[in-house]
């Protein structure tokens, strides 16, 4: 098993929600972002939509520091031919969750600035200008950390995190469960006992009460009703 089957095996017991925003690291246009956040707001208290215009509609990390989780995201999982971070919208994930999960904004504002400074002290250029030998290095050090150490220091939390984040955000976005191969539960139609079994029982269906059975061949139909609540179609 390589590494990604390994990651896919991990994240098929954890499902969470994926959201797409606009930033600086995508190049997607202002109207099909709009369609994208908009779609999910069925079934939305007032106060509840409120609540998604001003996490979703703000942005949290500065342009630069979307930059670093994006290059980080694609060396936690790096493209293939199946998917990639930006089809999955992994970083707009990630700057959702820290709006929406406040205590996650200084662990990861925090690692970013950590390796950033290593970055410069170590090979004088900034994370995402190193090359990818050198930012391997410095992931391998946070990535396969001491075990025995009763409490792993911040930037190995972060790491922790934001590998969590990124799994998470991918192989819960469209791109992912498809390469997970996820099926979940798939409606079938079912239009009663066959007649021959019906003939060897000398068994029938009722005409009128076939009648009133849904026709499978409308099932995707969706209900209609008047203002009084009264089934129309």
């Amino acid at each position: 098993m390589d590494r990604r089957e390994s990651l896919k095996s991990m994240i098929l017991g954890s499902m969470a929600v994926g959201l797409t925003l606009e930033s600086c690291v995508t190049e997607t246009p202002p109207e099909v972002i709009e369609d994208k956040i908009w779609k999910y707001t069925y079934g939305r208290t007032p106060k509840e939509a409120a609540f998604d215009e001003e996490l979703l509609l703000d942005q949290f990390f500065e342009d630069q520091e979307l930059q670093t989780i994006k290059t980080l995201a694609n060396l936690i999982l790096p493209p293939n031919e199946q998917g990639t971070i930006e089809q999955a919208g992994v970083v707009e994930f990630i700057e959702f969750m820290a709006k929406d999960v406040p205590e996650f904004q200084v662990k990861i504002r925090g690692g970013l600035m950590w390796i950033n400074n290593y970055c410069k002290t170590h090979y004088q250029a900034a994370f995402v200008n190193c090359t990818e030998v050198q930012q391997k290095e410095l992931l391998d050090k946070m990535a396969f950390p001491d075990m025995e150490a009763e409490v792993q220091v911040q930037e190995i939390q972060f790491f922790s995190l934001m590998r969590n984040l990124v799994l998470t955000g991918y192989f819960t976005s469209e791109v992912g469960i498809k390469e997970l191969d996820y099926k979940g539960n798939m409606p079938n139609v079912w239009d009663g006992v066959p007649q021959d079994v019906l003939d060897d029982h000398g068994m029938s269906y009722d005409a009128e009460w076939l009648a009133k059975c849904m026709d499978p061949n409308t099932r995707g139909d969706i209900a209609q009703w008047d203002d009084e609540g009264n089934l129309i179609s």
